[in-house]
């Protein structure tokens, strides 16, 4: 579920960033309670371990706190922010360098079929099976094309947010996005069926 992030209080965030540059404890720990359920989200999606995912959000607070000096307001502080983690996340995945395994459906005609209007307890029960089942899924997608599709589908982010995080031609990211749903509809073929 996309968490969206407040960005109405910009001149609050700026006056925040400056206190916390001056060593104030206070500010950057209303930052970090700013972001902190979106960065532990997108770290999750990334690494599939919510234990490792809330470590990943720590180490990425940590570097954020020691490296905001070097933060330069052309981009949003969110926008600095998802990069550090996405490559905290990045590193964990090449160390950990888990086996891929992955197989063509639509994504969300899967979750039609699967998702009625009803909000009975059978169906939530299904609901979150699927949603189960479709985590599993995006664990399995190759990480360059898990990281596109979580920033893309799940944070919601634009193309060009996804471009300025990453340092990666659009297009490329719009490559990795539809590969990413490809093997996504792949994987799910199976729940379809089932």
């Amino acid at each position: 579920m996309v968490m969206p992030v407040d960005h109405r209080g910009s001149d609050d965030e700026a006056k925040l960033i400056a206190r916390s540059l001056r060593q104030d404890p206070d500010a950057f720990g209303q930052l970090v309670e700013r972001y902190a359920t979106v960065i532990v989200n997108l770290a999750y999606r990334m690494v599939g371990d919510r234990t490792e995912a809330e470590d990943l959000a720590q180490e990425t607070f940590v570097a954020a706190f020691k490296a905001l000096p070097t933060f330069r307001a052309e981009s949003k502080f969110s926008t600095w922010l998802y990069r550090i983690a996405a490559n905290k996340c990045k590193d964990w995945l090449r160390a950990k360098r888990p086996g891929q395994n992955v197989r063509d459906v639509d994504v969300e005609e899967v979750l039609d079929d699967r998702v009625v209007e009803e909000r009975t307890p059978e169906r939530l029960l299904s609901q979150q099976q699927v949603a189960a089942q479709l985590d599993r899924a995006i664990q399995r997608l190759p990480p360059l094309y898990r990281e596109a599709f979580v920033l893309k589908h799940v944070e919601g982010l634009s193309y060009e947010e996804m471009q300025e995080i990453l340092s990666v031609n659009a297009d490329t990211l719009k490559m990795r996005v539809y590969k990413g749903r490809l093997q996504l509809s792949r994987e799910l073929v199976e729940l379809k069926e089932a």
